[in-house]
């Protein structure tokens, strides 16, 4: 299934959403009903999404939590194509950002894998949004200019330096799937990693036969004794930022 998309809505109509530009009286707030705005609906959806996923975003939800028709919440945001973006951006203008200016190259970045960790940690539903097309909200921007200071005075041209930042949000953005997938399969088996290999490691020991992929089984059993499962979301991440890190420095000191 494809994953939700940023900007599928009209272009104008949205980027006048995202910076609450030339809205109309009641997208503004001052209608008949006070205290209903963009900026209420756009933190009630977050929550929801929080709670439930984005799945459970609908136009109809939403407008239950905030206290109203569907019908009037399309007089605040037409659809959900434009609540995403705003979603999104909202919580981009919300991240926590780390002052590292002073600080070495792969200080500044391994801040931004970082706070990109935290926001998906906080908001897992981000995830899963293929950001290819970019919602330009205020959010969003100040976001990737942020970013873009880690790298900046290294000797990258503009484009090196958008690639670069592309790189490096790609890694934590793939982590973080993985990391939500992780979560999700404890809480759907009702077992840890530790009870779901006990179960399952003497099954395979009786149709597996010895000497059968001795290369797999000696890692294999290396690594989940290292780290109590087959993948454990720290131990991946440290290790995926620091080659990460690494292959920025080959370029870097070209």
């Amino acid at each position: 299934m494809a994953s939700p998309r940023t900007s599928t809505g009209d272009p104008a109509r949205t980027i006048a959403l995202l910076w609450r530009h030339s809205l109309p009286d009641r997208a503004a707030g001052r209608g008949p009903r006070q205290g209903l705005s963009v900026d209420a609906i756009v933190e009630r959806a977050v929550a929801l999404a929080d709670a439930e996923g984005l799945d459970a975003v609908t136009m109809r939800r939403v407008a239950a939590a905030v206290g109203t028709a569907p019908m009037t919440l399309y007089t605040y945001v037409p659809g959900k194509a434009e609540l995403l973006d705003l979603l999104l951006d909202h919580v981009y203008a919300e991240m926590p950002r780390r002052t590292t200016a002073e600080r070495p190259w792969r200080e500044r970045v391994s801040a931004v894998a970082l706070e990109n960790r935290e926001l998906f940690e906080r908001h897992p539903w981000a995830a899963n949004v293929s950001t290819t097309r970019p919602a330009l909200g205020p959010g969003a921007l100040a976001k990737y200019d942020h970013e873009l200071a880690a790298l900046d005075g290294l000797g990258l041209d503009d484009v090196t330096m958008d690639a670069a930042l592309a790189w490096v949000l790609a890694f934590v953005q793939g982590w973080a799937r993985t990391a939500a997938d992780a979560v999700a399969a404890r809480r759907e088996s009702a077992l840890d990693d530790a009870q779901w290999w006990a179960s399952a490691g003497p099954q395979l020991e009786q149709v597996l036969a010895p000497g059968t992929f001795p290369l797999a089984s000696r890692v294999g059993s290396a690594a989940g004794q290292a780290q109590g499962a087959a993948w454990e979301a720290g131990r991946a991440f440290d290790f995926g930022l620091a080659r990460v890190l690494d292959g920025l420095a080959a370029i870097i000191e070209r």
